[in-house]
């Protein structure tokens, strides 16, 4: 079974298509309609409740300040205080984030972007008044969150990360903290949907502490200018959030196209485009001693992954610590992988098609088994792949390794067509796994 790639490269096409406090206006002009988008086809484990029409005659437009480059947050935050509860913000203008902007207080309001939203790329400033979290260096430059919020852009809105400025600083500092682009924190139901973003200083996206959330036809790109690769930028990241839906939508990034952080659940990845990733990841998990990472009820359908360096991806720390990287080290919690499907996979040009790496930061597999992961993975498939990898570790298409054999459970790959470029007969590592559930040509 093949996915319709026509349908993944039209949307691609489609996606690609005054005074410090500026007033703020209530009038009739026209605003990009609330898309009534649904989960196509795979449906949420749990129903998304319909968001009510908001009030017409309550819609806040929010004027840009007058000179390039200033601060706006001022002027944003109070078009939702007052459109709060039932009303519409609109922002169709061209808006510079320069100073934190928490929106985590909203409850039944629509967000609407025709225009552009721009963080400042003062880093000195963000590294120390960005909103900070405990969990892998991140932070927040805005983030929104609460209850019933709806945030389009039909196609036109535009976030844009300004982040070659920590590119460039990143490369002298990697212990640099960058602000993630986008934030959903503690969102109870909600949308977002028809947006751009571009060059993000960190991850993309952070849905953290939040459920029930539908993101659709999104249209994610980065690039740098400079000899300096633009790291981490994930375009997903999930954290202790549930019954998410991430569809219809487009990556051109340098990380993972999606990354299920600790304690995702019952989420669905559905008809994405791919290009460049670090491939749909499962983790890393067990990164912090005494953490338990959980994550359980995930299925990945319809992907298009092309010149990555994995399709298809699970990485767990090993139960030692391990310095892996300056800004990236851990190893010894504990916790589960459990019932995670990968279906219908096409590969382009992929180091690895598919990737279980239980010793995450350490390639050496002597002390990887000396120090067997606190992860148990189990119930996992992966079925229904096919194309081609990239020459890397031709004729090896693959790599299934677990630490110990006690620490994997029911792996399975079923309907794999994964051929390597040389068209020699493909091959795969396997290590730790139980061969018998494996319909490909194990090695070693």
């Amino acid at each position: 079974m093949k996915p319709c790639i026509g349908f993944l490269l039209s949307a691609a096409l489609s996606l690609s298509s005054a005074a410090s406090t500026p007033a703020l206006q209530s009038n009739t002009s026209s605003t990009i309609p609330r898309p009534n988008l649904q989960a196509h086809p795979l449906q949420p484990a749990k129903p998304f409740q319909k968001s009510p029409a908001r009030d017409a005659h309550k819609t806040c437009f929010v004027t840009p300040s007058s000179g390039l480059g200033e601060d706006d947050s001022p002027a944003i935050l109070k078009a939702f205080h007052k459109c709060n509860y039932g009303g519409t913000v609109v922002l169709d203008g061209d808006y510079t984030i320069g100073s934190p902007l928490d929106l985590t207080f909203l409850h039944a309001v629509d967000v609407a972007i025709s225009g552009s939203v721009s963080l400042s790329d003062d880093v000195e400033y963000w590294a120390s008044h960005s909103i900070k979290y405990a969990y892998q260096n991140a932070s927040a430059a805005w983030r929104f969150g609460g209850k019933d919020v709806n945030i389009y852009g039909g196609g036109e809105g535009l976030i844009d990360g300004n982040g070659q400025a920590w590119y460039d600083a990143f490369a002298k500092n990697a212990m640099l903290q960058r602000p993630v682009l986008f934030v959903l924190d503690g969102l109870d139901g909600g949308s977002v949907t028809g947006l751009k973003m571009q060059n993000p200083p960190f991850w993309f996206n952070l849905i953290a502490n939040s459920s029930d959330i539908l993101v659709s036809d999104i249209a994610l790109t980065v690039e740098s200018t400079s000899d300096h690769m633009a790291k981490n930028t994930d375009g997903w990241d999930t954290y202790r959030s549930k019954n998410i839906v991430l569809q219809s939508s487009t990556v051109k990034n340098g990380d993972d196209c999606v990354s299920f952080k600790p304690n995702s659940t019952d989420i669905v990845v559905q008809n994405l485009a791919c290009d460049g990733s670090h491939g749909i990841s499962v983790g890393s998990l067990g990164q912090y001693m005494g953490e338990v990472d959980i994550v359980e009820n995930v299925y990945v359908y319809n992907i298009s992954m092309k010149d990555a360096s994995d399709g298809a991806r699970i990485k767990v720390w090993p139960s030692s610590f391990t310095p892996f990287q300056p800004s990236l080290s851990g190893g010894g919690g504990s916790g589960y992988v459990k019932n995670v499907t990968y279906d219908t996979f096409h590969n382009e040009g992929n180091d690895w098609a598919i990737e279980v790496m239980q010793c995450y930061g350490n390639k050496n597999l002597t002390l990887c088994s000396q120090h067997p992961s606190n992860m148990i993975l189990s119930d996992i498939t992966f079925k229904n792949f096919w194309g081609t990898t990239s020459k890397k570790n031709d004729p090896k298409v693959g790599t299934l390794v677990c630490s110990d054999l006690s620490r994997c459970h029911n792996i399975r790959a079923q309907n794999i067509n994964v051929q390597p470029p040389s068209s020699k007969k493909a091959q795969w590592v396997c290590k730790n796994v139980s061969r018998e559930l494996l319909h490909v040509n194990c090695v070693a």
